[in-house]
């Protein structure tokens, strides 16, 4: 018998269509397991959209699911975050529909871990000439990511936070 890790987090919707929000809590209800109604104020950075942002707790891996359950659509941008635990590393998530879903692990303190394997390759593709180092970098910490969405994200400085917890 395995046992149920717990941890916390936040979703941070950045920006969604008014079309789009039903969905995006009927996703995170799916995903909870209880119904979701999220608190949903204008974004000033993209006119016609709207953000909200709640903190969860539930179990180790809730994240890449919410993100498995809004990755793709157009449009939306999120990001959601996943507190390590005694037994797992935390996790990152961004999703803009330019770019995708970017993930990284965080440690305990919030700072990106980076696998040596992708810090090789990083190192290999500068080398051989296909990039820079520090381009490689960037990616490797989501830069692209964080660039895209800054706007989104100052648009929502005093946002009203909503805890949801999860029900097994």
């Amino acid at each position: 018998m395995t046992s149920r890790v717990e941890t916390r987090g936040v979703l941070f919707v950045h920006s969604a269509p008014s079309a789009l929000c039903p969905h995006v809590e009927w996703a995170a209800a799916g995903v909870f397991g209880v119904p979701v109604s999220l608190s949903w104020i204008p974004q000033p950075a993209a006119a016609g959209t709207y953000r909200a942002e709640f903190s969860w707790s539930g179990e180790s891996g809730t994240a890449a699911a919410i993100v498995s359950a809004l990755r793709g659509w157009m449009h939306l941008r999120f990001e959601i975050t996943e507190d390590p635990t005694t037994g797992t590393e935390g996790a990152r998530y961004s999703y803009t529909p330019e770019l995708g879903v970017f993930h990284a692990v965080t440690g305990v303190h919030g700072d990106i871990m980076i696998p040596e394997d992708r810090l090789k390759a990083a190192v290999l593709k500068s080398a051989v000439g296909e990039t820079t180092l520090e381009t490689e970098i960037d990616k490797l910490l989501g830069k692209p990511w964080d660039d895209e969405l800054e706007t989104f994200r100052h648009a929502g400085d005093g946002a009203p936070v909503r805890w949801l917890h999860q029900v097994v």
